[in-house]
């Protein structure tokens, strides 16, 4: 049977192949782990369907394929002691009189002999699979009962015989797949001669450095930006892997299609660092702002559905006529930054949860989507976004909208700044730095500043969310 990529997601196109955890020729059992893949958007396992042999992996790791295309084939299952014993093409000989006579030639002795005489064991399928490879059966060991031949002693057979590939990282693989680099031209310094995805690169750049910028061979000079671009020397190239490849659509796509507003506020944070604290001690863990902030938007949501909707150009009711969408419920998005690009799971019901599970639930999501092992379902369905770049000093920024949501909010750092008091005194006080990018098709600028200001209340007053 064949073994296909599956699709694990409506917006799921294609997969890559990470790691094979069966080797041709191996057996697998239904259910065993068969083989690891990545979409745009986390690292699954995939187990096996069926048990049997994995007679042969028709794509390889590090490569790209679409869903449901085949990656691999499983054939018959490995013998019982029930199972029939091996049977041959055609029957023993019963009497002197059927076998060969003996010829005085050399030649004609050696032609005689292995046609009945020298039959091997074989099951039905080994023998198919001979043929179609051209193995001589006489040359094959068999793995079966009593030697007899399996199927994938002759695939072994056929692969020994084949000219080593260069031992190969799967992404540098990817890569030189990508940029037309011949693996057996290039030097592996991994561990036992591994070819890494340095290695590649560095091949690459030895193959255009004598043809670039001399406007024929290497790089297209092409015109304007890109001509320049080709003129400049680089140290190598970076192919886009599938997470980078679809934030760069959907972030270029978003900017494009949605007109963005931006408002930004400052909010005095020291209840809410006080309030970090104590809860904190409750719950007997060390609480992330991160959740207080997901709770206190879901809250100004309850209070703004305006912000907890989206733009579509075709109304379900109305086809073809463009309006908004309320959404029933508050899923929460924060965007994570992981070794493998942006992912942005989804707290789901956010408005209906305490603290005490946003929390948990949030942190079980941030752990998974670090591990490349959040569900393609946690990681979209969100009706609003939060980015928070305060951990790396950062005070404002203009975050983009993660469409088809109305808006996002940015959260900057929290640091000291001088504030004036009511009593006009100067004083040090942790000030946090918040920017609202909406979608100004769904809602407009006072709606918005509304929303923003609620949000800066409940920080500067986190003891209202109990309320």
């Amino acid at each position: 049977m064949d073994v296909v990529m599956p699709k694990v997601g409506l917006t799921m196109t294609e997969g890559v192949i990470v790691q094979w955890h069966k080797r041709e020729g191996d057996f697998v059992h239904k259910g065993e782990l068969l083989f690891t893949f990545e979409t745009e958007k986390s690292t699954l396992d995939y187990e096996a369907p069926e048990s049997g042999v994995l007679a042969k992996i028709l794509v390889p790791e590090g490569q790209t394929v679409p869903c449901l295309a085949p990656v691999a084939q499983i054939g018959e299952q490995r013998p019982t002691p029930d199972s029939p014993l091996p049977t041959f093409d055609s029957p023993l000989p019963t009497s002197h009189s059927q076998l060969p006579t003996v010829q005085s030639e050399v030649g004609s002795r050696e032609s005689a002999l292995p046609t009945d005489l020298q039959r091997r064991p074989a099951s039905p399928r080994a023998r198919l699979r001979a043929r179609e490879l051209g193995v001589d059966l006489a040359q094959v060991a068999g793995s079966g009962p009593g030697g007899a031949i399996r199927e994938r002693d002759i695939l072994a057979f056929a692969e020994s015989r084949q000219p080593k590939a260069p031992r190969a990282t799967p992404v540098a693989q990817r890569i030189a797949a990508e940029l037309g680099v011949d693996l057996t031209d290039v030097t592996g310094t991994g561990p036992e001669g591994r070819i890494t995805r340095e290695d590649v690169e560095r091949a690459a750049v030895r193959q255009g450095s004598g043809v670039r910028g001399q406007g024929s061979g290497g790089r297209d000079q092409g015109s304007g930006a890109e001509g320049e671009l080709a003129q400049l020397p680089i140290t190598g190239y970076q192919p886009l892997s599938p997470a980078r490849r679809i934030t760069a659509q959907r972030m270029a796509a978003n900017a494009q299609t949605a007109p963005h507003v931006t408002l930004f506020t400052e909010a005095d944070a020291a209840q809410l660092v006080v309030a970090r604290e104590q809860i904190g001690a409750e719950l007997g863990e060390k609480i992330s702002y991160n959740a207080l902030l997901v709770a206190i938007c879901a809250r100004a949501l309850r209070e703004h559905p305006q912000l907890n909707a989206s733009w579509v150009d075709s109304l379900p009711d109305k086809p073809g006529q463009p309006g908004i969408v309320q959404h029933a419920g508050i899923h929460i998005g924060l965007a994570v930054d992981t070794p493998r690009g942006l992912f942005v799971p989804v707290l789901r019901d956010a408005g209906t949860k305490s603290l005490a599970q946003i929390h948990r639930e949030l942190s079980d999501l941030v752990a998974r989507t670090l591990e490349g092992k959040a569900s393609p379902d946690a990681l979209r369905g969100g009706t609003f976004t939060i980015t928070n770049l305060g951990m790396f000093e950062v005070d404002g920024f203009t975050p983009i909208i993660n469409l088809p949501e109305a808006a996002i909010l940015g959260v900057g750092r929290v640091a000291k700044k001088a504030v004036v008091t009511d009593g006009d005194a100067i004083v040090a006080r942790p000030v946090m730095t918040l920017s609202l990018s909406f979608d100004h098709r769904v809602v407009d600028g006072a709606p918005a500043a509304k929303f923003l200001q609620r949000i800066k209340q409940l920080i500067e007053r986190p003891f209202a969310l109990m309320v």
